[in-house]
C-alpha cells in the first residue's frame, strides 16, 4: 500500500502555481506551467460536464473565477471552454489538455469532486484519459465510494483519500449525516485500501492519519500549508505538502 517515492519528493503546488495579482488562476494553463517551471508537483481538481467530460476545476458552479454562473454538469465541454474567467484570457482546460501540458514533466495529483450520489461517470473517463498518460499521476477525493471507484477502473495509480478530522462545518451541510459519518477515520481503509491520506493541516496530528502512515505504510500529505507556522507543521507530521500563496526555495 505504499506510495511511490515521486509523490513525496517534492512539494506540491495547490491547483497549479497560482496568483491572480499575476494573472496565474488556479487551475489555469499559467498556473500549471508555472509549477512545471519550479519543479513542482501539481495539484488540480476535476468535475463533470454535461456530455461526460473530466474538466479541471474546483467549484461545481460559475461564478467565483468566472463570469456567468450555472452548474457545470449542465454545461458541455465545449461551453464550459468558452467561458470567460475574471483575472486571465485562458479558458478550462479538459483533464486531456492537462496531460497533454505538463507532458510528465512534473507529478499530477487530482482530486475527484464528488456530489455524493454514487455516480461513476467521472471516474470512468479519467480512466479513459489516465490509460494513456505516461507521467506520474495520483488520484484522491474525498468521497470513499469515488476513491472506491477509483481503485476498480484505476488500479494502476497511486490512489488517496483527502481528510479532516470532522466534517460538522457549513461545507458538508448538505451531506446527510450517515454520508458525514462513512467519512469519519478513515474507516473505510480496508476497502478503499488507498496509498496516501491528504489531510487537512490544521487537524495534524490526528489518530487516523497516523495509523495509516505508521501502521500501514500510507504517506501523508497535507493540505493547504499557507503560512510559515502551517510550513513548520507540515514538516513536522506529514511526508510532503501540498502549498499555496508562497514559492518553496
Amino acid at each position: 500500500m505504499r506510495a511511490p517515492d515521486w509523490l513525496t519528493a517534492r512539494p506540491i503546488a495547490h491547483r497549479g502555481l497560482h496568483d491572480r495579482a499575476r494573472g496565474l488562476v488556479e487551475n489555469m494553463p499559467g498556473a500549471v506551467r508555472a509549477a512545471v517551471a519550479g519543479r513542482f508537483g501539481i495539484e488540480v481538481d476535476v468535475q463533470l460536464s454535461s456530455d461526460g467530460e473530466a474538466m479541471v476545476h474546483h467549484d461545481d458552479a460559475l461564478g467565483r473565477l468566472t463570469d456567468g454562473s450555472g452548474a457545470l454538469a449542465e454545461l458541455t465541454a465545449a461551453q464550459l471552454k468558452q467561458v470567460p474567467f475574471k483575472d486571465t484570457a485562458e479558458r478550462m482546460m479538459t483533464l486531456g489538455d492537462l496531460c497533454a501540458l505538463v507532458d510528465g514533466a512534473v507529478p499530477l495529483l487530482i482530486e475527484v469532486k464528488s456530489h455524493f450520489d454514487g455516480d461513476r461517470k467521472l471516474v470512468a473517463r479519467m480512466a479513459q484519459v489516465l490509460a494513456a498518460y505516461r507521467g506520474p499521476a495520483a488520484v484522491m477525493s474525498f468521497d470513499p465510494d469515488q476513491v472506491l471507484a477509483l481503485r476498480q477502473a484505476l488500479p494502476q495509480l497511486p490512489r488517496g483519500v483527502t481528510a479532516q478530522r470532522r466534517y460538522d462545518d457549513d461545507y458538508w451541510d448538505k451531506l446527510a449525516p450517515a454520508k458525514r459519518d462513512a467519512m469519519l477515520h478513515l474507516r473505510h481503509g480496508l476497502q478503499t485500501r488507498p496509498h496516501f491520506v491528504a489531510y487537512w493541516v490544521r487537524d495534524l496530528p490526528a489518530p487516523a492519519p497516523w495509523i495509516a502512515r505508521n501502521l500501514f505504510g500510507c504517506a501523508l500529505l497535507t493540505w493547504t500549508v499557507r503560512t510559515p507556522e502551517q510550513r513548520q507543521h507540515a514538516a513536522r507530521y506529514a511526508d510532503q505538502m501540498i502549498f499555496e500563496g508562497f514559492r518553496p526555495e
